[in-house]
């Protein structure tokens, strides 16, 4: 019998909640003063030195020894050559969550559009993709082929016309699933390279690897300080924290499934959070007996526990609406309404990443099949971020086109306000076009 877990129990009317909630949200991820040296010595290196850098830093960094970048390519045919070696059962498995993504994100494609007033001005905007992408991809063991399809799908929903994903093979090691997802997913070309300086070749261009206009996927510190560092050069998906879940639930689900479905964050890293809100005492005693009783059970019994033990919490709410107004201050990565009518809870709800509704709807579902996109706002960034979609690699550009008359009044309303700027060449910029 493993050691009892010991996880927070809190009470959202005890007067020093407010003090143990903000303690327990608070997190700094990219905050490390040695990593932001060493990220900005391996961005200059690689502004400097191009593909002689990343040939550096891939054989201190990931052990792999190579002649030319060259070695570091990988085409559309070897990514078609893993979509061939993994089983028919991952084949099926990827092939039904990229259409699921893919169908979900079609509904998020933006068109562009035009008004046109009564004296002929046509006003509007006007829907571009970027023109190409770039996808972080963990490699070696820690690798998530889920991920590839929500980076990648997107993008190429949006009508991206180049997909460049870069992905670290630390001592040659090569994961065929997340290829494998590259293909289904549309990604055009994969270098294997990682870490700092992979984001520095994605920001700035190599001899051999692009320039991409915007940069996203999940990494460690040092990818999120380096993605934080070349931000203003390129666009950045988010600096993600570790990841949440919250679940609300009013006691009458199986105290196993809510178990289970706050492991399923534990146990991603030992930083990931958990916390169940729920009115119900009893319930809150029953889902910490079956943590404890299933615990043991978990292949990552060991990162699961410090996870739990250091930043999740059971918390006793008076009501459902308690609860809501609780969930709004944290602002969850990933927020699960287990209770018997969620859409009455919805309405409640201001601040969330992604929102499951009802008994049915584990978090576990929305990471790889559902469709909606699991890359999310974490640290409770939910309250001004949304999940990546097809609108983060689509730009809008305003469309301003004026008649003579409506140059003519406009001019008359500019003109004004122009000389109340004290900027005189705007003002008679805009009265040339002024009907006299």
């Amino acid at each position: 019998m493993s050691t009892p877990l010991k996880i927070a129990r809190l009470n959202a009317n005890q007067s020093d909640f407010a003090q143990h909630l903000d303690a327990l949200l608070a997190w700094e991820g990219v905050s490390d003063k040695a990593v932001n040296q060493r990220v900005e010595e391996i961005i200059a290196a690689v502004r400097e030195r191009g593909d002689a850098a990343l040939i550096e830093y891939t054989a201190r960094f990931d052990g792999l020894q190579v002649d030319s970048m060259a070695d570091l390519i990988l085409g559309r045919a070897r990514l078609e050559q893993a979509l061939e070696r993994i089983t028919d059962e991952q084949r099926e498995a990827l092939a039904v969550a990229a259409e699921r993504v893919k169908r979900y994100h079609e509904h998020q494609r933006q068109e562009s559009w035009r008004y046109t007033e009564a004296d002929g001005t046509v006003l509007g905007q006007q829907i571009t993709p970027l023109d190409r992408a770039g996808l972080y991809v963990p490699g070696g063991k820690a690798s998530y082929p889920s991920s590839v399809l929500m980076n990648a799908i997107p993008a190429k929903v949006a009508g991206v016309p180049e997909v460049v994903m870069v992905v670290p093979t630390p001592r040659g090691e090569i994961n065929e699933l997340v290829l494998a997802a590259a293909c289904l997913a549309g990604v055009d070309r994969v270098f294997t390279i990682g870490g700092a300086q992979a984001v520095a070749a994605l920001a700035y261009g190599t001899e051999s690897v692009p320039r991409v206009d915007k940069i996203v996927g999940p990494g460690n510190i040092y990818v999120a300080t380096a993605k934080r560092a070349v931000f203003g050069q390129v666009g950045i998906d988010m600096i993600a924290g570790p990841s949440e879940i919250l679940v609300v639930c009013d006691g009458q689900t199986d105290p196993d499934w809510i178990a289970m479905d706050l492991f399923s964050q534990a146990e991603h890293d030992e930083d990931a959070q958990s916390i169940l809100l729920s009115p119900d005492a009893a319930f809150l005693d029953a889902v910490e007996a079956s943590l404890n009783r299933l615990l043991g059970e978990l292949e990552r019994e060991s990162i699961v526990r410090v996870s739990l033990e250091n930043r999740a919490a059971l918390i006793k709410v008076d009501d459902l609406a308690q609860a809501c107004e609780l969930t709004n201050r944290i602002a969850p990565e990933h927020l699960e309404l287990s209770v018997a009518d969620p859409d009455a809870l919805l309405p409640l709800i201001r601040h969330a990443g992604a929102i499951f509704m009802g008994r049915y709807t584990p978090e576990a579902l929305g990471d790889y099949c559902a469709g909606p996109n699991h890359v999310l706002p974490t640290s409770g960034t939910a309250r001004f971020s949304s999940p990546l979609g097809v609108y983060d690699f689509q730009k809008r550009s305003s469309v301003i086109f004026c008649s003579a008359d409506g140059a003519s009044e406009l001019g008359k309303t500019a003109s004004v306000l122009a000389r109340g700027e004290s900027l005189t060449a705007h003002a008679r910029s805009a009265e040339y076009r002024i009907k006299t």
